[in-house]
């Protein structure tokens, strides 16, 4: 743990930024929110740093940004030739200030900085990445966190998040880095003004919204179905790319929440800008109470998720992550195949946490399933392998159940825009059909089994909430469950420790993917219940993966699982 005294009074000393010197007066005497603020730096890792806005080490800052930035900048100065980097950010308080910030650290370091002249997914940025042929990129965004929130996504020159070895080392030199006496800038309008820094031009986006269109499967169903779309932006990025990726694809009957329709990093009417919560459907729902449509459409703050609801019934019915996931690989696959246009041995790549009928339904069009852990880094490694091999093609979808996806080669990172585009047609195809995406999904449970894929979420707060999450982990890795949930524990497979424990005879096996803190409990069927904290937030995580022979039989053993691991993990509800 840091040493709280002397680095709150070094901030108070040092830190001039009004904001900031203003919130470390206000605690001055206050031991818990000194604390909070200082007992230990933003971790930075592959996925960056993401943290809530204020005063300290603790906190993201213009202080922990510069520092970060400028270890970055000493990164890339030693392992590249005239490295480059592409900004962006999304609508979330100082998200704009940050970006520009940043740049003037890079751009003071010899980076050549290319910059978004406003708020932008993160999709395009990282597309940015590739297309300008950058050493790196940067996203400020917070993604679906609470406004209170921001970060720093942080990504390599393939277009991905950085990779272990990146961010290990980029890490050496942010921590080599005095916050306040290292961090080099200049002034932002004379970067701007002698090229050092240099804004992305507005006709650059037209090449990434012809790569989108082009991943269209049935390319003529949304202009002949009439598909009714209410979307929501959720106040964030979304709401100029999606809306122009759907007319480009003739979808006209395009309704935007008025209350979440522009930048506001408040999230006034949303307080969790999540689509894979109810409730940031609750403005939408308002709205189709008025005005019916087919579909209501939801992208989080820096529009690399979407969620979806279904008018079924005279109802909207929420989709899961899970089941966009299957519908989606089913659709493409599918259509593909009786095109004649489907590659040989095609691949859907999919996190190890997101359900295995993707994998039922991917097998049964002769499709390879690439298992890989949760991060959407790990999906844009194999599909950069599949690239150098010359076997793009063979790409067709690859999610995650936190209702990310992507279908094309354009980018490394899950794209909301992409998955707009395709939710949208898959649902004007059937709907020429007469069918509902909820239809669809009954039809693939018909075939495939009614699977239950259900995600808790555990809160921990604070230095101590860390201290009982790594505790947990650690008593649950020290003696693996023989039963859970009136079933036997088949094996256990720890990333951490990287293997496969056989519980029936102690056996183990090494395990190829990299090391993560997960613990996967694979019962004596195809159940599994995961166990992980989450990378971006002081919460652990648990899903429960589950097929029953109805939805009744499948939510009953679910709800088993999540007790008996609540109380094997300690966790008081």
């Amino acid at each position: 743990m840091n040493d709280i005294d002397k680095l709150y009074a070094l901030w108070r000393e040092k830190a001039t930024e009004p904001e900031v010197a203003a919130e470390l007066k206000s605690v001055e005497g206050d031991r818990d929110e000194i604390l909070d603020r200082f007992w230990q730096n933003l971790a930075f890792g592959t996925g960056g740093l993401r943290g809530v806005l204020g005063a300290g080490t603790n906190r993201m800052n213009v202080y922990t940004v510069g520092q970060a930035t400028q270890g970055l900048a000493d990164y890339l100065n030693e392992d590249f030739d005239a490295p480059s980097v592409a900004i962006g950010y999304d609508s979330r308080i100082n998200s704009d200030r940050f970006a520009q910030y940043a740049a003037t650290v890079l751009a003071a370091n010899g980076v050549k900085v290319y910059l978004y002249k406003e708020l932008m997914p993160t999709p395009i940025v990282a597309y940015a990445v590739k297309r300008l042929g950058c050493s790196s990129g940067i996203v400020i965004t917070a993604s679906h966190n609470p406004s209170k929130y921001n970060g720093y996504k942080c990504y390599d020159q393939r277009g991905y998040q950085m990779t272990d070895e990146a961010a290990a080392k980029t890490l050496r030199f942010i921590n080599a880095c005095d916050i306040f006496a290292d961090v080099k800038t200049v002034d932002f309008d004379a970067a701007l003004a002698d090229g050092r820094i240099e804004y992305i031009p507005d006709d650059f986006l037209d090449d990434y919204y012809a790569k989108v269109l082009s991943r269209a499967v049935n390319p003529d169903a949304c202009a002949k179905a009439g598909l009714s779309v209410i979307y929501t932006p959720l106040n964030g990025t979304g709401n100029k790319p999606v809306r122009r990726i759907l007319a480009m694809a003739g979808i006209e009957d395009v309704t935007v929440v008025p209350s979440q329709e522009l930048p506001d990093g408040k999230f006034p009417t949303c307080p969790f800008p999540n689509p894979e919560i109810r409730e940031a459907f609750n403005e939408a729902l308002a709205l189709a109470e008025t005005k019916k449509a087919d579909l209501l459409l939801a992208t989080d703050p820096d529009c690399d998720r979407v969620g979806i609801a279904v008018l079924t019934d005279g109802e909207y019915k929420l989709l899961t992550g899970n089941d966009v996931g299957c519908l989606l690989c089913d659709y493409i696959l599918s259509q593909k195949k009786a095109k004649g246009a489907l590659a040989d041995q095609p691949v859907v790549i999919k996190s190890i946490v997101s359900t295995e009928m993707a994998s039922a339904i991917a097998e049964s069009y002769g499709a390879r399933v690439a298992n890989v852990l949760t991060g959407f880094k790990y999906i844009g490694e194999l599909m950069t392998e599949l690239e150098n091999k010359g076997e793009a093609d063979r790409f067709e979808i690859g999610f995650e159940e936190s209702y990310g996806y992507l279908t094309g080669m354009h980018t490394r990172d899950k794209d909301a825009v992409n998955a707009s585009l395709l939710i949208c047609e898959m649902a004007s195809f059937y709907k020429l059909q007469g069918k509902t995406l909820v239809d669809v999904m009954n039809g693939l449970y018909a075939r495939f089994g009614y699977w239950n894929n259900q995600l808790f979420n555990y809160y921990f707060e604070g230095a101590d909430g860390m201290a009982k999450m790594v505790a947990m982990m650690e008593a649950l890795r020290a003696a693996y469950p023989k039963t859970l949930g009136g079933r036997k524990v088949a094996s256990v497979t720890d990333y951490k420790l990287r293997k496969t424990v056989n519980m029936a005879d102690g056996s183990e096996e090494a395990v190829t993917l990299p090391v993560s803190n997960v613990i996967v409990l694979q019962m004596d069927n195809k159940d599994k219940v995961i166990v992980r904290p989450a990378g971006t937030e002081p919460k652990l995580k648990v899903y429960a993966m589950v097929q029953g022979a109805d939805e009744a039989a499948a939510r009953a053993q679910t709800a088993l699982y999540e007790a008996e691991t609540a109380a094997i993990l300690g966790i008081e509800k």
